[in-house]
C-alpha cells in the first residue's frame, strides 16, 4: 500500500527555519518525480516545489524561490523541504505528491501541474507568526 506521510510542521517566527520531511512507503520511488504544495485558509492549493527523479532539477515557485530547496534520499525513500526565512505568508498546510514517471522516463523531469501527481500525503501544518 503506498503511503505518504509528512513530519516537520509546526509553529516558528518570521525569519525562522523549518525543514519537512515527506515519507514514501511502498514506492520504489526512483520512478517518481515528487512535489511538495501548500493550501493556506481561504486559498486554492498551490505547487511549492518538485524535484525530478534523479535530484538534478528542481523547481520552485516565484514566491519561495531563494528561501526554499528540496532534496531527496532515494535510499530512505525520503523527500526534503527545507524552508528559510519564513513569512506569516507561508502559513499553509504543506503536502507531499508523488507522480509516477516509470523507469524509463526522462531522470531530469520535473512535474509543476497538480493533475500530473498519482499520490498525495495528509498535510502538516506550517505557522509562521510575525
Amino acid at each position: 500500500q503506498r503511503q505518504l506521510v509528512e513530519y516537520g510542521g509546526g509553529l516558528v517566527q518570521a525569519g525562522g527555519s523549518l525543514r519537512l520531511s515527506c515519507v514514501l512507503s511502498g514506492f520504489t520511488l526512483d520512478y517518481y518525480v515528487v512535489g511538495w504544495f501548500r493550501q493556506a485558509p481561504g486559498k486554492k492549493r498551490e505547487v511549492v516545489s518538485c524535484i525530478s527523479r534523479n535530484g538534478g532539477s528542481t523547481k520552485f515557485a516565484d514566491s519561495v524561490r531563494g528561501r526554499f530547496t528540496t532534496s531527496r534520499d532515494d535510499a530512505t525513500n525520503t523527500v526534503y523541504l527545507q524552508m528559510n526565512s519564513l513569512k506569516p505568508e507561508d502559513t499553509a498546510v504543506y503536502s507531499c505528491a508523488a507522480d509516477f514517471r516509470g523507469p524509463a522516463s526522462s531522470r531530469s523531469y520535473c512535474s509543476w501541474g497538480q493533475n500530473e501527481y498519482d499520490y498525495w500525503g495528509q498535510g502538516t501544518q506550517v505557522t509562521v507568526s510575525s
